[in-house]
């Protein structure tokens, strides 16, 4: 049968990484293409042990409807979490539990964007959000990632041309590039869509992740009105397989995503929710935080420590401070074509799959000759095998 598909959909493609990962089924391939937290990093067996007695003392909530705010006890200890570190005000916000910030992001955009609106993107940016946008048929647009954040003139000469509802940003370990946004630029960021009417989504999912340098205070920290949305996860520090999310915006905000969350799911699993609640209350979640932060300090040296050892000099890349992922730059000339080659000639030849940069390109017609390296969920045998193995590649496609 020949499908009409909706207009909708008839543009978005399959993620990219989550093709490459086919691969990863075969023993044989490296992978440094996940975006997974380090599994050694996970709690396992806390929660194991919460998951036991929660199933033997409170099934008949567990496994039944809830309210699609978010079980009530964990929004609680959300909105205290948020409050401790200055993001939230109860004057006017309020939190909502989501399935994953995947889903915070999505409906943030639903609830403020019409057809045709402008969203801005860092430029490269998070596929899944970029993918999100896409569907509701808005004028999606990049401005240029620099290594401190946005480039802010881009950010004023958009942000002037008018018509922009919605302004994305990764500013902590960004996705994919690893980079971090200054505070100089954050309030500058925050100023102009302050002075332009348009509404900052601050996703922030890798923020928990620094093992090196100091805190950036959030950009929603700088709000007063409400024009900031927040999002968070516990997917990076508990388990991504929970699909536990958060929303913190006003409270106007957050009723609009309520409904449309009734729409998309009800609510978000209650068992899920109630073993996030039960790990916060067990144990201090910053200091659980504090013990992860050695996991991907060693790691991330790890990759950085072998890719300044193999790779070819022409080869640039970043050096984050926290999160989980290197952003890596073939040489001047490359073009969009032979950077794809490069990544397609890792994974089918030599057996090492990367990410390559078109999969979190605004457009399919934006140049780059970028690729992604993920160092947390690979051993670390096969961060160094898998390392030196591109290295060998990129040298011979590009010399010492």
């Amino acid at each position: 049968m020949n499908f009409q598909f909706s207009d909708k959909v008839t543009g978005l493609q399959a993620s990219a990484i989550r093709e490459i990962l086919k691969y990863s089924a075969d023993p044989e391939v490296i992978s440094l293409a996940a975006g997974s937290p380090a599994p050694e990093a996970l709690p396992f067996k806390e929660l194991t042990e919460i998951s036991k007695e929660l199933l033997a003392e409170e099934p008949s909530i567990a496994f039944q409807y809830g309210v699609t705010e978010g079980y009530t006890p964990l929004r609680d200890e959300v909105k205290k979490l948020l409050a401790k570190r200055g993001v939230y005000n109860p004057e006017y916000d309020d939190v909502i539990i989501t399935s994953g910030a995947q889903q915070a992001n999505e409906l943030s955009a639903k609830v403020l964007c019409n057809e045709g609106d402008t969203i801005i993107a860092e430029a490269p940016s998070f596929i899944g959000s970029l993918n999100a946008f896409k569907s509701y048929h808005v004028d999606l647009q990049g401005v240029t990632l620099e290594s401190d954040g946005i480039n802010i003139g881009e950010l004023e000469q958009k942000l002037r041309a008018g018509g922009v509802k919605l302004v994305y940003l990764i500013p902590n370990f960004q996705n994919p590039t690893g980079n971090t946004m200054s505070w100089e630029k954050r309030q500058k960021a925050f100023e102009l869509c302050k002075k332009y009417g348009a509404v900052i989504l601050e996703d922030n999912p890798y923020g928990d992740l620094r093992f090196a340098g100091e805190n950036i205070r959030s950009i929603k920290e700088l709000d007063t009105d409400g024009s900031v949305i927040y999002s968070g996860t516990f997917s990076k520090i508990l388990s991504p397989g929970i699909r536990v999310g958060y929303v913190c915006a006003h409270k106007d905000i957050i009723q609009k995503i309520v409904v449309c969350k009734q729409v998309a799911d009800v609510h978000t699993a209650m068992w899920s929710q109630m073993l996030c609640y039960r790990f916060m209350k067990r144990y201090d979640i910053d200091e659980f935080i504090e013990k992860l932060h050695g996991v991907y300090a060693h790691k991330c040296g790890l990759m950085l420590e072998g890719i300044a050892k193999h790779f070819s000099s022409k080869i640039e890349y970043t050096k984050p401070e926290g999160g989980l992922f290197i952003w890596c730059t073939l040489p001047e000339g490359v073009t969009t074509q032979q950077m794809i080659d490069f990544c397609t000639t890792a994974v089918r030849d030599y057996k090492v799959a990367i990410v390559p940069g078109t999969a979190f390109t605004i457009s399919d017609s934006d140049e780059t000759r970028s690729f992604r390296l993920n160092f947390s969920t690979p051993t670390d045998d096969r961060i160094v095998k898998g390392v030196e193995i591109l290295g060998k590649l990129s040298k011979e496609m590009f010399g010492e």
